[in-house]
Protein backbone atom coordinates (compact mmCIF):
# COMPACT_ATOMS: atom_id res chain seq x y z
CA UNK A 1 0.00 0.00 0.00
CA UNK A 2 1.43 3.54 -0.98
CA UNK A 3 1.11 5.66 2.25
CA UNK A 4 0.70 8.58 0.14
CA UNK A 5 -2.35 7.31 -1.61
CA UNK A 6 -3.64 7.85 1.24
CA UNK A 7 -3.48 11.25 1.04
CA UNK A 8 -2.02 11.11 4.15
CA UNK A 9 2.10 12.07 4.96
CA UNK A 10 4.31 9.39 5.98
CA UNK A 11 5.11 11.04 9.44
CA UNK A 12 1.21 10.70 10.12
CA UNK A 13 0.76 6.97 8.94
CA UNK A 14 3.73 6.31 11.04
CA UNK A 15 2.64 7.91 14.10
CA UNK A 16 -0.29 5.81 14.03
CA UNK A 17 1.21 2.95 13.28
CA UNK A 18 3.49 3.29 16.18
CA UNK A 19 0.67 3.79 18.32
CA UNK A 20 -1.38 0.53 16.96
CA UNK A 21 1.66 -1.56 17.71
CA UNK A 22 2.18 -0.47 21.53
CA UNK A 23 -1.45 -1.23 21.57
CA UNK A 24 -0.64 -4.35 20.78
CA UNK A 25 2.08 -5.05 22.44
CA UNK A 26 0.37 -3.42 25.77
CA UNK A 27 -2.72 -6.43 25.56
CA UNK A 28 -0.67 -9.03 24.19
CA UNK A 29 1.39 -8.69 27.34
CA UNK A 30 -1.38 -9.21 29.62
CA UNK A 31 -2.01 -12.94 28.51
CA UNK A 32 1.48 -13.83 29.23
CA UNK A 33 4.17 -14.40 32.06
CA UNK A 34 6.16 -11.29 31.92
CA UNK A 35 10.01 -11.76 31.57
CA UNK A 36 12.16 -11.27 34.74
CA UNK A 37 14.99 -8.58 33.38
CA UNK A 38 18.81 -10.10 33.83
CA UNK A 39 19.81 -8.40 37.04
CA UNK A 40 23.15 -8.99 39.01
CA UNK A 41 22.88 -11.65 41.43
CA UNK A 42 22.34 -10.18 45.49
CA UNK A 43 25.61 -9.93 47.53
CA UNK A 44 23.76 -11.42 50.94
CA UNK A 45 22.26 -14.86 51.47
CA UNK A 46 21.01 -16.37 53.91
CA UNK A 47 23.67 -17.67 55.19
CA UNK A 48 25.75 -14.53 55.84
CA UNK A 49 23.41 -14.10 58.76
CA UNK A 50 23.93 -17.61 59.80
CA UNK A 51 26.62 -16.70 62.99
CA UNK A 52 25.28 -13.15 64.15
CA UNK A 53 26.62 -12.34 67.87
CA UNK A 54 24.19 -11.89 70.58
CA UNK A 55 22.61 -8.26 71.27
CA UNK A 56 22.66 -6.12 74.21
CA UNK A 57 19.32 -5.61 76.33
CA UNK A 58 19.31 -2.42 75.22
CA UNK A 59 19.59 -3.42 71.37
CA UNK A 60 17.29 -5.75 71.81
CA UNK A 61 15.22 -3.35 73.08
CA UNK A 62 15.48 -1.13 70.17
CA UNK A 63 14.85 -3.77 67.83
CA UNK A 64 11.37 -4.47 69.34
CA UNK A 65 10.19 -0.50 70.29
CA UNK A 66 10.79 -0.14 66.05
CA UNK A 67 8.53 -3.47 65.60
CA UNK A 68 5.59 -1.62 67.53
CA UNK A 69 5.91 0.76 64.36
CA UNK A 70 5.06 -1.33 61.72
CA UNK A 71 2.63 -0.14 59.29
CA UNK A 72 3.04 3.74 60.46
CA UNK A 73 2.78 6.35 57.84
CA UNK A 74 5.74 8.10 55.78
CA UNK A 75 6.07 11.57 56.27
CA UNK A 76 8.70 13.50 54.27
CA UNK A 77 10.79 14.66 57.87
CA UNK A 78 8.42 12.85 59.93
CA UNK A 79 9.87 12.14 63.85
CA UNK A 80 6.85 11.05 65.25
CA UNK A 81 4.34 8.14 65.18
CA UNK A 82 1.24 10.40 65.05
CA UNK A 83 3.23 12.93 61.83
CA UNK A 84 4.46 9.39 60.10
CA UNK A 85 8.51 8.77 59.74
CA UNK A 86 11.01 9.61 57.48
CA UNK A 87 13.67 7.44 57.63
CA UNK A 88 16.17 9.17 60.08
CA UNK A 89 13.42 10.37 62.15
CA UNK A 90 12.32 6.80 62.67
CA UNK A 91 16.09 5.43 63.53
CA UNK A 92 16.22 9.07 66.46
CA UNK A 93 12.63 8.16 67.57
CA UNK A 94 13.38 4.80 68.21
CA UNK A 95 16.39 4.84 69.75
CA UNK A 96 15.20 8.33 72.16
CA UNK A 97 12.18 5.76 73.18
CA UNK A 98 14.15 2.45 73.72
CA UNK A 99 17.54 3.43 74.39
CA UNK A 100 17.50 7.10 75.89
CA UNK A 101 19.68 8.20 73.14
CA UNK A 102 19.22 11.63 71.50
CA UNK A 103 20.25 11.24 67.75
CA UNK A 104 19.95 13.83 65.02
CA UNK A 105 20.28 14.82 61.70
CA UNK A 106 19.73 12.77 58.21
CA UNK A 107 20.67 9.27 57.62
CA UNK A 108 24.31 10.57 56.38
CA UNK A 109 25.05 12.42 59.11
CA UNK A 110 23.82 9.49 61.09
CA UNK A 111 26.13 7.27 59.07
CA UNK A 112 28.71 9.69 60.90
CA UNK A 113 27.93 8.14 64.40
CA UNK A 114 28.43 5.16 66.49
CA UNK A 115 31.33 2.41 64.90
CA UNK A 116 31.37 0.61 61.66
CA UNK A 117 30.39 -2.95 62.13
CA UNK A 118 31.01 -5.53 59.60
CA UNK A 119 28.28 -7.41 58.00
CA UNK A 120 28.87 -10.81 59.64
CA UNK A 121 29.23 -8.63 62.96
CA UNK A 122 25.67 -6.97 62.88
CA UNK A 123 23.08 -7.62 65.46
CA UNK A 124 20.27 -6.37 66.39
CA UNK A 125 19.39 -2.59 66.88
CA UNK A 126 22.36 -1.83 64.56
CA UNK A 127 21.83 1.11 61.59
CA UNK A 128 22.00 -0.37 58.28
CA UNK A 129 22.65 2.41 55.33
CA UNK A 130 21.92 1.84 51.44
CA UNK A 131 22.83 4.54 48.46
CA UNK A 132 19.28 4.83 47.56
CA UNK A 133 18.96 8.22 45.86
CA UNK A 134 22.65 7.96 44.07
CA UNK A 135 24.51 9.99 46.91
CA UNK A 136 25.90 8.34 49.84
CA UNK A 137 24.28 7.44 53.06
CA UNK A 138 20.80 8.27 51.69
CA UNK A 139 18.38 5.74 53.32
CA UNK A 140 19.01 4.10 56.93
CA UNK A 141 17.23 1.03 58.56
CA UNK A 142 17.40 -0.74 62.32
CA UNK A 143 18.70 -4.14 61.77
CA UNK A 144 16.59 -6.58 63.50
CA UNK A 145 18.52 -9.98 63.23
CA UNK A 146 18.80 -12.64 60.84
CA UNK A 147 19.41 -10.37 57.55
CA UNK A 148 16.20 -8.25 58.16
CA UNK A 149 15.95 -4.46 59.04
CA UNK A 150 12.41 -2.24 59.89
CA UNK A 151 12.56 0.69 57.89
CA UNK A 152 10.53 4.23 56.61
CA UNK A 153 10.95 3.20 52.81
CA UNK A 154 9.18 6.77 51.06
CA UNK A 155 6.52 8.39 50.61
CA UNK A 156 4.27 5.42 48.88
CA UNK A 157 4.61 3.54 51.77
CA UNK A 158 4.79 2.34 55.38
CA UNK A 159 7.11 1.48 58.29
CA UNK A 160 7.97 -1.91 57.21
CA UNK A 161 10.45 -4.87 57.57
CA UNK A 162 12.60 -5.80 54.53
CA UNK A 163 15.21 -8.58 53.64
CA UNK A 164 18.48 -7.53 53.13
CA UNK A 165 18.83 -10.56 50.74
CA UNK A 166 16.48 -8.73 48.22
CA UNK A 167 18.53 -8.19 45.31
CA UNK A 168 17.32 -4.16 45.45
CA UNK A 169 18.57 -4.12 49.23
CA UNK A 170 21.75 -5.78 49.05
CA UNK A 171 23.06 -3.72 45.98
CA UNK A 172 22.17 -0.42 47.36
CA UNK A 173 23.85 -1.23 51.18
CA UNK A 174 26.77 0.37 52.04
CA UNK A 175 27.73 -0.21 55.94
CA UNK A 176 26.18 -1.00 59.12
CA UNK A 177 27.05 1.34 62.15
CA UNK A 178 26.59 -0.07 66.16
CA UNK A 179 25.57 2.63 68.47
CA UNK A 180 25.06 0.33 71.74
CA UNK A 181 27.65 -2.16 72.89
Amino acid sequence: MNVFKLGMPLYGHMKHTLAALLVLLTLAGCGTAPRAPYVTPARFTEATFRNEPESSAAAREVGLYSLMLLQTGYEFGGKNPVAGFDCSGLVAYVYREAAGLALRGNAASLARDGREVPVDQMRTGDLVFFNTLGRPFSHVGIYLGRGEFVHAPNSRGRVRVEKLTIRYWSQHFEMARTLLD
